[in-house]
């Protein structure tokens, strides 16, 4: 049950990784306040109001303003996920060079195995401690 519970724990935090480096961008096609198209991941279609107009003869067609309005919502993906260790400050270096230290340290043995009873032997059995308590290991 604990590894099933950490595989999908890795799993869901993978997810999360990918999802929060991940950028994307919504498109959003509106005429006039009404809301035409939407799309995630390719240029929205036009309701075909820019075909429509004409330009009028007395009056110059690039001035006229369009009913159609197009909107771009980018969202960034985060592009810093691996930290510099150029950058520690005084107390992160600190902590480290701690850490290490004590953790090195926690490993280092005695240089020779040191048996203090070697040279004791047992005392000598004159009655089974068993039998005479009636105690039996099931």
């Amino acid at each position: 049950m604990k590894k099933v519970f950490h595989k999908i724990s890795a799993v869901c935090m993978a997810f999360v990784v990918m999802f929060t480096a991940m950028s994307f961008t919504l498109d959003a096609h509106y005429c006039g306040d009404t809301l035409v198209d939407f799309s995630i991941f390719q240029e929205t279609e036009t309701c075909g109001m820019e075909k429509m107009q004409m330009p009028e003869s007395g009056k110059d067609s690039l001035s006229e303003k369009s009913c159609c309005s197009d909107e771009q919502l980018v969202v960034e993906g985060q592009d810093d996920l691996k930290t510099s260790f150029e950058q520690l400050t005084l107390e992160q270096q600190t902590f480290v060079a701690s850490f290490v230290y004590s953790y090195i340290n926690l490993f280092e043995g005695l240089d020779e195995n040191i048996v203090l009873f070697k040279d004791y032997s047992p005392p000598y059995l004159i009655q089974d401690v068993q039998i005479l308590h009636e105690t039996y290991l099931i």
